[in-house]
């Protein structure tokens, strides 16, 4: 009966609109129709947004324990990708009751502000990135394989959920930044065990080690056996150490985390040397001076490391008059 109803209305409009000019002519001019409401904006901050929704009761208890509250409920805007309490209990028994503990409030920082993106990226802008960086410092990993979105190997399993100060995207897993220092990462690798044995004759273990952040070049042992002979025992001797200490240097830049994709829009860097090396990009290769880079972005706590094939060597210092 309705369906009869309807098309008898269509035929008798059309009918109208046809024979009726006068109806035509103030159609052309009537009023637009009214524009959709827009969705209500949020009125939550991302905190608000966590403690309401239930699901994540260990990442407010770990915010909280952090002193990161009054950061997250500011103007923002923030993107955090948002681990479940079912997420942190992934993590190995007892991690979460330890990083909880006053005395590693640091860490647990670390780790918080590691799954938070500053400005608001939403999920169609996500998927169109690669890495992001952090409010920790370091970049996290973006993947989109079969429909699926991973954050550092952890799963997106909801977006777009809004907050008055930004936007959340919950994951499955808990993602960990690198903590250990760019010293450590040479130390372990195995691969830099000549760079890291002049770095403790120069004294700069503690230099390196320290907050930063730093971008170094790191030549591999094969690159210090490019020397000519017997020049690393002599730049090792003490009496040497001033000279080690510029080549060490010319191969550290200070203040930045320079990832590849950032170097590769540089024509020199800066050094804490003082002179800059020459960066050039040739047949998809990177140059830096003489070198050549081998693996880029290898994240510290710290900085970053690009990984050269040569031992770069700084210019003669001019002496004042």
């Amino acid at each position: 009966m309705k369906q009869s109803i309807a098309r008898s209305l269509t035929v008798l409009a059309s009918a109208f609109l046809v024979s009726g000019a006068a109806f035509a002519a103030s159609a052309q001019t009537a009023a637009p129709a009214k524009p959709k409401a827009a969705a209500p904006a949020a009125t939550k901050t991302i905190v608000e947004t966590a403690i309401g929704a239930g699901s994540f009761n260990t990442l407010v208890a770990a915010v909280k324990a952090a002193d990161l509250v009054e950061t997250l409920s500011g103007p923002g805007p923030f993107t955090v990708f948002a681990p479940t309490d079912e997420a942190f209990a992934k993590l190995p028994a007892g991690t979460v009751e330890s990083l909880l503990k006053p005395e590693n409030k640091a860490k647990l920082a670390a780790i918080l502000t590691y799954h938070v993106v500053p400005g608001k990226v939403m999920a169609a802008d996500v998927v169109k990135l690669t890495n992001a960086g952090t409010a920790q410092g370091q970049r996290v990993d973006i993947a989109v394989k079969d429909g699926t979105v991973s954050v550092d190997g952890a799963k997106v399993v909801t977006t777009d959920i809004a907050c008055s100060n930004g936007v959340i995207h919950v994951i499955d897993s808990v993602i960990l930044p690198t903590d250990k220092n760019i010293v450590e990462v040479a130390a372990s690798n195995g691969s830099f065990n000549t760079l890291v044995a002049a770095v403790k004759a120069a004294g700069l273990v503690e230099t390196l080690s320290g907050k930063g952040p730093f971008t170094v070049l790191a030549p591999t042992d094969e690159a210090f056996a490019k020397l000519p002979a017997g020049t690393l025992e002599n730049l090792l001797k003490p009496e040497n150490k001033q000279q080690l200490i510029d080549i060490l240097t010319y191969h550290v830049v200070p203040g930045v985390a320079a990832y590849s994709d950032q170097v590769v829009k540089m024509t020199e860097v800066p050094t804490v040397f003082g002179a800059a090396v020459p960066v050039a990009v040739k047949d998809g290769k990177v140059k830096l001076g003489a070198a050549t880079v081998v693996a880029a972005d290898v994240e510290t706590s710290n900085g970053v490391i690009h990984v050269i094939d040569t031992v770069i060597l700084p210019p003669a210092k001019k002496t004042a008059k």
